[in-house]
């Protein structure tokens, strides 16, 4: 029996021998293994083709100058202490208050970890618009042996948006389950991911109303840790504006330094760890010093 090609005519060989060459040119090409001894972070783009691009330095503070959060910080610390050391260690969502310091903590907790263990713990950023893609995300990280601290910040969920239902059969569900060596951590204003009026409106239109709101809660619970953060009182506040002050040697008296810290937060209308850092970079350019995190 004659090949297939055969079957052709001469002429229209060449035209498909192109056509088959400009599919593969259109094709996206094969994503390389990540390499995860580049970097201690890296940064998940989904592509295609989907990589993880290496961050060469951290955008961090030093754990010992978050201040008001001490409670927050000993169970974050030794949670992501414990994984890095291998122990089992829980998922964490840490919720509150804006500007009090949530993603600063889970940075200023990777370096503490990586500090105490060298090389031990890799962080990874995930966007909030790639959430649904954290299944694949999970499947690049899994053929790895490093330990990975995956990280989402501001995670939120609008209205007719279910791409909550990803994160959650990756937190707790499936049948792979999470890889061994992958923890996640998000921030997030809201307490239970989702506004009120979203929930409110999945009882007023279900069946059986109580089901859709636990549908929508649990996803919250699915995190072991469950850490909240909220605003900080003015002995804080002063609390956290001497602290960088001191840590980075500006030549300001307490007084006139809590005077000016005052005066920043009434223009502001706010206090908070956020505040306080812009405070203290303010501070720092009017008195000529650098500073460096």
């Amino acid at each position: 029996m004659s090949e297939p090609h055969a079957l052709l005519p001469t002429s229209l060989q060449p035209v498909l021998t192109r056509i088959a060459e400009a599919l593969e040119r259109l094709a996206p090409p094969a994503a390389t293994p990540p390499d995860f001894g580049a970097a201690d972070a890296f940064v998940w783009h989904p592509g295609p083709p989907s990589r993880l691009d290496p961050v060469p330095r951290v955008a961090a503070v030093g754990i010992t100058l978050l201040q008001g959060v001490e409670r927050q910080k000993a169970l974050i610390l030794e949670n992501t202490l414990r994984f890095a050391r291998g122990l089992p260690a829980n998922n964490a969502m840490l919720w509150g208050a804006r500007g009090m310091g949530k993603s600063s903590l889970v940075k200023a907790a990777h370096a503490a970890a990586n500090a105490e263990l060298p090389g031990s713990l890799a962080l990874v950023e995930i966007q909030r618009e790639d959430v649904r893609t954290l299944p694949d995300l999970l499947n690049v990280l899994r053929a790895g042996d490093r330990r990975c601290l995956v990280f989402c910040d501001d995670l939120s969920f609008e209205r007719e948006d279910a791409d909550y239902k990803a994160l959650k059969s990756v937190l707790d569900g499936g049948i792979e389950g999470r890889p061994a060596n992958v923890l996640f951590y998000a921030t997030s204003n809201r307490r239970h991911l989702m506004p009120r009026d979203m929930i409110e409106n999945e009882r007023s239109t279900a069946i059986n109303p109580s089901e859709a709101t636990e549908e929508k809660v649990s996803l919250s619970d699915r995190f072991g840790l469950w850490i909240g953060f909220h605003n900080c009182d003015q002995d804080t506040f002063f609390a956290m504006v001497e602290g960088y002050a001191g840590s980075f040697g500006l030549p300001v008296g307490p007084e006139d330094l809590r005077k000016a810290a005052v005066e920043w937060s009434v223009t502001r209308g706010a206090r908070s760890g956020r505040v306080a850092w812009q405070f203290v970079q303010d501070m720092a350019g009017r008195l000529g010093v650098k500073i460096g995190v």
